[in-house]
């Protein structure tokens, strides 16, 4: 019974603290972008015709690369 009396406090310290740590991250903004992340994991960067990618090695160039202009 006596072991309780210790627990109760732990307890209470810690919910205090993580209810700290969650208003602090909620200040720092790290809950603003909550789409942003699900959605850019399903982007394709290692796709050679994006702007401002090169293509690899062994990569085939695009199809309409050796297209002759005008």
């Amino acid at each position: 019974m006596e072991v309780i009396y210790g627990l109760i406090p732990a307890m209470l310290l810690i919910g205090v603290g993580i209810f700290l740590v969650l208003v602090w991250a909620a200040k720092t903004g790290q809950y603003d972008d909550m789409e942003g992340p699900p959605s850019r994991i399903l982007l394709d960067d290692d796709d050679p015709l994006l702007p401002g990618k090169t293509a690899r090695r062994g990569a085939e160039p695009p199809a309409d690369a050796d297209t002759p202009e005008g």
